[in-house]
C-alpha cells in the first residue's frame, strides 16, 4: 500500500482525501509555512475519519514516514521549494497550483523533476468535472471543428481571505492562483501552445488585501493563431448562489461550445437551436495519480502540463506587471 503525506492546508487537499482508497493510506501531515493553520485539514481528517499522524515540521514527518507520495499545498509562494526538495528525495509529488512562482524556481522544478523520475502533477481538478470532461470530448470529436476563438472566466466571491493572500511572495498572485484553473482550459481544451500574452491586473477595491489582485485579464495568441482571453476577478457578490462561476466558450469553425452554470451547450449547423450535451460522469484526480505511481494508468494533468501552465501563469503576471506584451521562448 501506498504512504501518503500532506503538507500544509492552505489548498486544495480535499482532492487527496476524496481520492485516498485501498491502494494508499495517508499516514501523517504537517503545516508547510511559516505560522500556516492547518486547522481546517485536520477537521477535515477527523470528519473522513482518516487516522493520519500530525508533525510539527515538514522535514521531521518526510523523515520518519518515508511516503510513497506526497501532496503539497502550503502558502503558495513556498510550493515551489517544497515540490523540488520532494522531489530531491525521490518522493512522488501531487502539487497545489502553482507549482512555483517564479520563473527561475520554475527552471530549478523542472529539472528536479527529470532528474527524479518520478511522478508530478498539479491540482487543475477542475478538468475532472463532468461540464469540463464534456466539453474536452466534444471538442476532441470535432463537434465545434478547428478552434479559432477563446473566451475563459474565473469570478469568485473575496470573502475573507488569509493574511498570508495580501503579500506577493507568499500569495504569488491572483493570475497563477485563479487564473491558472482558466489558462489550463484554454490549452488543454484547445491542444495548443502558447505563444505570446499581454495582461492588466488591479487591486482596487481589495477590501484592504494587500497586494492581493482582484480583477485581471490575460490575452493570449496560441499556435493556429488562436485567440484567447482569460477574465479573472474576486468580484463575485456574496448574496450569489455559488461561490464561483467558470465559463468558457470556444468558437469554432463549425459552431461554438459553451460551459456555463455546469451546463454544456451547442451550436452547430447541423441541429437547429442549442443544444445541451448529457455529461460524462465525473473523475478522481488524486485516484488517476495513484493509477499513474502504480503504472497502472495516466493521470490526465500531466507533469508537462503543471509546468506549461505554470509558465503561461507566470508571464502573464509579468506583462501585467511591466504592462507590456511578452513572447514565449
Amino acid at each position: 500500500m501506498l504512504r501518503v503525506c500532506i503538507i500544509g492546508g492552505s489548498g486544495h487537499y480535499r482532492y487527496v482525501l476524496e481520492g485516498l482508497d485501498k491502494r494508499a493510506r495517508l499516514v501523517g501531515f504537517a503545516p508547510g509555512s511559516d505560522g500556516e493553520d492547518i486547522g481546517k485539514l485536520k477537521a477535515a481528517l477527523a470528519d473522513n475519519k482518516l487516522d493520519a499522524t500530525q508533525y510539527e515540521d515538514w522535514q521531521t514527518m518526510l523523515d520518519i514516514c518515508q511516503p510513497d507520495i506526497v501532496a503539497i499545498n502550503c502558502h503558495f509562494g513556498d510550493h515551489g521549494l517544497l515540490n523540488i526538495d520532494s522531489l530531491k528525495r525521490g518522493l512522488h509529488v501531487f502539487s497545489e497550483k502553482p507549482v512555483a512562482t517564479t520563473l527561475g524556481e520554475l527552471a530549478t522544478l523542472r529539472a528536479a523533476h527529470a532528474a527524479s523520475g518520478k511522478c508530478f502533477s498539479a491540482m487543475f481538478g477542475i478538468r475532472y468535472k463532468p461540464w469540463f470532461l464534456t466539453a474536452h470530448e466534444a471538442v476532441k470529436a470535432g463537434r465545434i471543428g478547428e478552434i479559432r476563438l477563446m473566451q475563459a472566466q474565473k469570478s469568485y466571491k473575496l470573502g475573507t481571505r488569509p493574511a498570508f493572500f495580501a503579500t506577493r511572495g507568499t500569495y504569488g498572485g491572483t493570475i497563477p492562483w485563479v487564473g491558472s484553473h482558466a489558462v489550463d482550459w484554454v490549452r488543454w481544451l484547445s491542444g495548443e501552445e502558447f505563444k505570446s500574452v499581454f495582461a492588466t491586473q488591479s487591486t482596487r477595491h481589495n477590501q484592504h488585501n494587500g497586494q492581493l489582485e482582484v480583477s485581471a485579464q490575460c490575452q493570449f495568441t496560441l499556435g493556429k493563431e488562436i485567440c484567447a482571453s482569460v477574465s479573472i476577478d474576486y468580484l463575485r457578490p456574496a448574496t450569489a448562489n455559488s461561490h464561483d462561476d467558470d465559463r468558457i466558450r470556444i468558437v469554432g469553425t463549425e459552431g461554438v461550445l459553451e460551459v456555463r452554470e455546469k451546463n454544456v451547450l451547442l451550436i452547430d449547423a447541423k441541429t437547429p437551436g442549442v443544444q445541451t450535451l448529457a455529461q460524462s460522469p465525473e473523475k478522481s484526480i488524486f485516484s488517476e495519480f495513484i493509477d499513474e505511481v502504480l503504472g497502472t494508468g495516466k493521470c490526465m494533468v500531466s507533469a508537462d502540463d503543471a509546468f506549461a501552465v505554470t509558465q503561461a501563469s507566470l508571464l502573464a503576471r509579468q506583462s501585467a506587471d511591466e504592462s507590456k506584451l511578452l513572447s514565449f521562448v
